[in-house]
């Protein structure tokens, strides 16, 4: 079956503010053509991960618009879920892929989810792997069909690859955040449009240190204390036992340093359980390493003021989609230091606007850089600022997507 999320309102104009006047014109002149268009999204989960994240704003943004937008997540037993995550981490390159029995589960459900679509929709854009077969079961219901993959799929499990690609091919176009990510032997149209955060969200909005000290000093985080902070999923491709490693490295030479490593746990990440005591026990008894969860009270106004209060911010991804918490990070105009992989150096320029690591002794000499030089960090962080209102906020990926469904409408 699909549930519908339901979204709360956003209003373009609220925007003039960050972002330029002329792409606010586009977009009104864009949705001219479209007024009244049925846009349904279609993902796995309403929270813990970025693409619900993209879609509590892109969804409400489309409707102030003049779209009828509306937004479902695929519900399905467990072990479509087990399934499913082994497809994710197949797409990034791990060699253990489906077997036939994980196959019928995967089809079966997506089989099922489609007899629950119905007709009258003008567009259906459907997020990552897990509803892809929709498409397949589904027809076209005279919908143009896209599919939105926000994995890096660089290097995939070819098994998989081969496995999924003639049900990507039903589509009328596929999106992708990189070229590098486009499936090989794919015929379809395709488009490269990167993802992007809601400046004005609560996880975004501006936070005077004092209100962030505040809120991080019920986590127990003191304001006179450098602080690393990485915010991620638990998950072994966000590398957080590397992260640990870098800290212990630069807390002998900052013996006052601590580390935050925040994440959320979501519904269609299985996995996320068991590493997350994987990190716990990676940090041991150092009461300097704070993990927390969407479980300790942790949401959107928690995670602004960890990044408005950190230090350093750290992405030390080993395969990356795109990574919005970079995004994220520069946009609190903090030093950031990300994996040089995937959608990341798309964000950060190395040496202006944050550093590109390879390694975990890497990430550590640029931690401490950065806390040995607080002036020059603080005019990488602005630099990374600009970069982000230039490239990726919300109203320029609300942008992409009106053109997009122009073209496919024309």
């Amino acid at each position: 079956m699909l549930q519908e999320v339901h979204v709360g309102h956003k209003f373009l104009a609220d925007y003039q503010s960050v972002v330029v006047r002329p792409l606010i014109e586009e977009i009104r002149e864009l949705a001219e053509g479209l007024k009244g268009a049925r846009v349904l999204h279609i993902n796995a989960t309403s929270f813990g991960g970025g693409v619900a994240e993209i879609l509590y704003t892109l969804v409400p943004l489309m409707r102030d618009v003049g779209l009828d937008a509306e937004w479902r997540i695929i519900m399905a037993e467990q072990e479509f879920y087990e399934g499913t995550k082994i497809t994710h981490n197949a797409l990034q390159g791990n060699a253990i892929g489906l077997d036939e029995t994980q196959k019928r589960i995967y089809e079966k459900n997506n089989r099922l989810t489609s007899e629950s679509l119905g007709k009258g929709f003008d567009f259906i854009v459907v997020h990552d792997p897990q509803p892809l077969l929709l498409r397949h079961y589904a027809g076209d219901l005279g919908a143009k069909w896209i599919w939105r993959c926000h994995i890096d799929t660089s290097t995939p499990n070819q098994e998989v690859a081969d496995y999924l690609l003639p049900y990507i091919q039903h589509y009328d176009t596929a999106l992708f955040t990189l070229n590098d990510y486009v499936f090989k032997g794919l015929d379809i149209p395709i488009k490269v449009i990167a993802p992007a955060i809601d400046p004005l969200s609560t996880k975004n909005m501006a936070l005077s240190p004092e209100d962030a000290d505040y809120v991080v000093s019920q986590f127990g985080v003191e304001p006179d204390r450098p602080l690393l902070l990485q915010i991620s999923r638990f998950d072994p491709w966000k590398d957080p036992l590397g992260v640990i490693d870098a800290y212990k490295i630069v807390k002998k030479e900052f013996a006052s340093v601590r580390l935050a490593l925040v994440g959320s746990m979501a519904t269609d990440d299985p996995e996320g359980w068991s590493f997350f005591t994987s990190t716990v026990e990676h940090a041991g008894d150092d009461s300097d390493v704070l993990i927390l969860s969407n479980l300790n009270n942790v949401g959107n106004l928690e995670v602004n003021a960890f990044q408005s209060r950190a230090d350093v911010i750290i992405q030390k991804s080993i395969r990356e989609g795109f990574g919005l918490t970079i995004s994220e990070g520069l946009w609190k105009a903090k030093p950031t230091i990300g994996g040089n992989v995937g959608g990341i150096p798309q964000q950060i320029t190395d040496g202006e606007s944050g550093f590109l690591v390879d390694s975990v002794e890497q990430c550590a000499e640029k931690c401490m850089w950065t806390l040995d030089h607080p002036k020059e960090a603080k005019i990488m962080g602005r630099a990374g600022k600009e970069h982000v209102r230039a490239n990726y906020l919300t109203p320029r990926l609300l942008r992409d997507y009106l053109k997009l469904f122009t073209e496919l409408k024309g």
